[in-house]
């Protein structure tokens, strides 16, 4: 790797990872791909890495077989492979799913999930998604304020891919109680996120054993069932898949709810254009509209982890076999060699081809669940609260740390309060 001294450039390069750069990193984002598009930093957990900003670059790493999921294949000590991926993951036995390992293997479990998480399933689920957005706007509608992150973007895609897993109501708000330690602790000491993937571990152990003995039409029944030429996930596979669905499924919807609204109520004419939209029952506007939504400002700020299996050539940079790499979704998402007028919202852009669920063999396997989410849940607030808006400053509102995901801690909005029914 070559450093600050034989890069004049890093030596001029803006603040990374401060309070200020999560608040908006886009002009930062924007001096890296001008000046440093493949950029070595040191994270705030001490890691050296490769940051990789323009759109055309990402999208060749975001697919090129050198670089590799699998952390072994990182070049620090075995203690240093700890700071990156998921907390607590490796002790807990959940190394085996698809965002950590690579073909043949990634092939074979991603085959066999794809036959439990099929299209099919995402579209019958998608009225129970309109009913749990229906039921959580109801109990907030009569206040007149809510806080649309704790009251709605977070529980919404928790309670939904509960119900699709196959999790028993009674056991809902145990996930809904991890999962919020998840997103607390993020950005923080990784010891409370691994405490939490540690009890969900041993909770989808339990949950696995109920569902071979008495399976039903959920997801992990389905992945217990799915096989191919009379191979079958193992338990620590099925386990691992259905912790990385629900880990990988809610925090994105959570951004992608609430970044999305943050992002409609201050750009208003685009808002009541996709208002008026909807009013006149189209739904081709709120399509694009969310993929834009997605490209402008996402919620994963980048892609997880990689490694160089080999030395290669990437943006003029030669890295080095066992760096690490970070592809930088939303910087390459602001691309103006690949968006026109790239800092500006158009929920009509058509040739909109974002990285915003990845590219290549690991694109996002849930993605048609989080756009079902999505788009209801955005439509149905703009159509039920047509006049909500932000109830503080932009600049009083606080993102949470952390390294591949961007949302807001909070978003208090205001509305004229729904009478019941």
């Amino acid at each position: 790797m070559s450093d600050a001294s034989e890069n004049p450039a890093a030596s001029a390069a803006p603040a990374l990872f401060t309070w200020e750069f999560a608040t908006d990193p886009y002009p930062a984002y924007a001096w890296l791909r001008e000046h440093a598009p493949v950029h070595r930093t040191v994270l705030p957990s001490g890691v050296e890495a490769w940051l990789v900003t323009r759109y055309g670059d990402a999208r060749q790493a975001l697919a090129d077989a050198r670089l590799s999921k699998n952390p072994t294949h990182h070049a620090e000590p075995a203690h240093a492979r700890g700071k990156t991926g998921i907390p607590g993951e490796r002790k807990a036995e959940l190394m085996t799913h698809l965002l950590n390992i690579d073909p043949p293997d990634h092939t074979r479990l991603r085959r066999l999930v794809s036959k439990a998480f099929t299209p099919r399933r995402v579209a019958e689920f998608a009225p129970r998604v309109q009913e749990l957005t229906d039921r959580l706007i109801d109990g907030f509608a009569e206040r007149g304020s809510a806080d649309l992150i704790h009251d709605f973007a977070f529980p919404l895609p928790i309670y939904a891919i509960c119900d699709l897993l196959g999790v028993p109501p009674e056991d809902q708000d145990d996930f809904r109680d991890w999962a919020g330690m998840m997103i607390r602790h993020a950005g923080g000491p990784r010891g409370g996120v691994a405490r939490s993937v540690k009890k969900m571990r041993g909770y989808l152990a339990e949950l696995i054993h109920r569902k071979r003995e008495n399976p039903g039409d959920d997801l992990i029944s389905g992945l217990i069932r799915a096989s191919d030429h009379g191979e079958h996930l193992t338990e620590n596979e099925a386990a691992a898949m259905a912790f990385i669905i629900l880990f990988a499924g809610f925090e994105t919807t959570v951004n992608l709810i609430g970044n999305g609204m943050y992002t409609l109520m201050r750009n208003p004419a685009e808002r009541e254009r996709l208002q008026s939209s909807l009013a006149a029952g189209e739904t081709g506007l709120l399509a694009t509209g969310v993929e834009e939504l997605l490209r402008y400002d996402g919620p994963v700020e980048m892609a997880t982890w990689r490694y160089a299996v080999e030395p290669l050539t990437l943006g003029g940079q030669r890295i080095a076999a066992g760096d690490p790499v970070l592809v930088v979704l939303a910087a390459a998402d602001r691309d103006p060699e690949r968006f026109p007028d790239a800092g500006v919202l158009d929920l009509g852009r058509r040739d909109n081809q974002h990285l915003g669920y990845g590219h290549g063999i690991h694109y996002c396997l849930g993605a048609p669940l989080a756009r079902v989410e999505g788009r209801t849940a955005i439509a149905t607030l703009l159509t039920r609260l047509p006049d909500v808006r932000l109830a503080e400053d932009p600049s009083d509102l606080r993102w949470r740390g952390g390294l591949i995901m961007r949302g807001l801690r909070t978003l208090p909005v205001q509305f004229a309060p729904l009478s019941g029914p």
